[in-house]
């Protein structure tokens, strides 16, 4: 038998080059799984509650017969998908704590002549390694502004250029306002969107400073691990100062093209910090096609925000830049050029 267990540091290096098969069942996986790992479950939800019920009130070798009465017509598909996915005949494997899903399905994949290694403490153990690695300390620059800065368009222009970057709204499908749904897929859960930091985090140079955007706690529905953004509030953000006027056309690019319902429905959801008046008002810009007016009485709301969040940092961390320019490639050498005063 080609079955071996190993570490969650042994493991995660392992997946550099061999496939990931997650045997737990599919509401787990989706909950929060190792990026790029396969879902191959053993049981399906309803079947893990039938034999997680035997084994509490009958014991061991009962829940056992009960899974090979639900998995096992099915144990040859699984290990179809199993061989479809290994590499060079290798697979990882995991369940929740690396104990029966995963032992059983490494057994039936073995059988098949594959070199099996298995998760010691399974996806339990991995969380764990996750959140202890997001609690540690990074260098870290947070590119700040008010709504329409282009911040994340400056990230990407420093990111080509060699500079380590995180874009943390990509990780959460969220633009991070309102309106930040719009055009996007739907968000992961808010510990995928940790396993998903901590996959990017781990290919970066910890010498070497990293980028980020200046978030809130939450981006739409998912929020950022509680270490990761104290750090964030503790560290150097550089604030780059635009004006409505020179934002605003880059907003008007971004949102003008959605439907009106769409809009309004986004504008609805402040409504009660916008108040009453000012969420009518934008309403019936939208509606009259006058997007640009709706963007200005959102932006009232949203620049005030924004510069009450600011005033929670330490004024001693931050460094204003000023610009009258929309270009990306002249701020993003503005805001490099703060950077490079910064002391580590």
């Amino acid at each position: 038998m080609q079955v071996q267990k190993v570490d969650i540091i042994r493991f995660l290096e392992l997946s550099e080059t061999i496939k990931i098969a997650d045997v737990r069942s599919p509401s787990e996986y989706n909950i929060g799984h190792i990026p790029g790992a396969v879902n191959i479950p053993l049981f399906d939800d309803i079947e893990r509650a039938a034999v997680g019920i035997k084994y509490k009130k009958e014991g061991r070798l009962p829940a056992i017969l009960e899974g090979l009465r639900h998995s096992g017509p099915l144990l040859r598909f699984k290990l179809e998908q199993a061989l479809k996915a290994a590499t060079e005949g290798k697979l990882l494997v995991h369940c929740w704590r690396g104990g029966m899903r995963s032992e059983a399905m490494a057994w039936l994949f073995s059988l098949a002549g594959l070199e099996v290694h298995v998760l010691d403490g399974g996806y339990k153990s991995y969380r764990r390694y996750v959140l202890e690695y997001l609690s540690e300390k990074n260098k870290m620059i947070v590119l700040g502004g008010m709504t329409g800065s282009s911040k994340t368009h400056i990230l990407r222009y420093l990111k080509n250029n060699n500079q380590q970057v995180i874009d943390l709204e990509q990780l959460a499908n969220h633009k991070g306002s309102a309106f930040g749904a719009l055009g996007q897929p739907s968000q992961p859960t808010t510990e995928q969107f940790g396993n998903l930091l901590f996959d990017d985090l781990k290919k970066l140079n910890k010498d070497l400073p990293l980028w980020v955007e200046d978030e809130s706690r939450n981006i739409g529905t998912v929020f950022i691990p509680d270490s990761f953004y104290l750090n964030m509030q503790e560290t150097a953000t550089i604030v780059l100062e635009m004006d409505l006027n020179t934002r605003l056309p880059r907003l008007m690019q971004e949102y003008s093209g959605y439907p009106s319902g769409s809009l309004k429905s986004s504008i609805l959801k402040i409504s009660k910090r916008l108040g009453g008046d000012k969420t009518n008002d934008a309403i019936n810009a939208v509606e009259s096609g006058d997007i640009a007016k709706a963007i200005e009485i959102v932006l009232y709301y949203y620049d005030k925000a924004y510069l009450f969040g600011l005033k929670k940092k330490n004024s001693k961390n931050i460094i204003y830049v000023n610009t009258d320019t929309d270009d990306i490639e002249a701020n993003a050498l503005k805001v490099l050029d703060a950077a490079s005063n910064l002391k580590w």
